[in-house]
């Protein structure tokens, strides 16, 4: 590696260290030729698939808009950063394990539905609705009916209000249950 300071093209790592995610690792180095030290960082280098659009075009994959698309559909969820870092990286993870040089964006998608049915069920349904395409309550109805199907009891807030007998009961205002059926 060529030294920043005389350009000299001969330099020695005297250390280095991985850091905390493994993901780099920090080098100290020292050119021969002028004594300066400084720090070099290395990293993996990973081609990751060309994004296969639905009007056949083909386009980069672009870990901002992976990250975007969670961040619109989590907004204003009780979901943390580091929940939905993790969750990009999963996303990243299986696009790297597909081992494929193209991926149709559908199963992208598929990829971050995955990964927000883990997160958060409300999250979910707003992807879904958008990446879906749902037109009317109906498709809503559905999605949410498969969803509490296949995934009972996670220790989230149900996502439809509870029904006993006539009466709803909302999960959230428990005091107000009944008195929507007053208006």
């Amino acid at each position: 590696m060529h030294c920043p300071f005389c350009q000299h093209g001969d330099t020695r790592v005297i250390d280095s260290r991985v850091s905390e995610d493994g993901a780099t690792i920090r080098r100290r180095r020292v050119c021969e030729a002028c004594g300066e030290r400084f720090s070099t960082l290395e990293t993996i280098e990973l081609k990751l698939p060309a994004i296969v659009k639905s009007d056949g075009r083909r386009e980069a994959f672009d870990a901002r808009k992976l990250r975007v698309g969670f961040d619109r559909a989590l907004q204003k969820r009780p979901v943390s950063e580091e929940q939905i870092e993790a969750a990009v990286r999963a996303v990243v993870h299986q696009l790297r394990m597909a081992a494929e040089r193209e991926i149709p964006a559908r199963r992208v998608g598929e990829f971050v539905m995955a990964e927000l049915r883990k997160l958060d069920h409300v999250g979910y349904v707003r992807f879904a609705s958008v990446y879906r395409s749902f037109e009317d309550v109906a498709d809503f109805r559905e999605e949410l009916d498969r969803l509490e199907r296949d995934l009972p009891g996670e220790g989230q807030l149900p996502l439809l209000a509870e029904k006993r007998g006539s009466e709803s009961l909302s999960p959230r205002f428990p005091a107000r249950a009944g008195k929507d059926k007053e208006k």
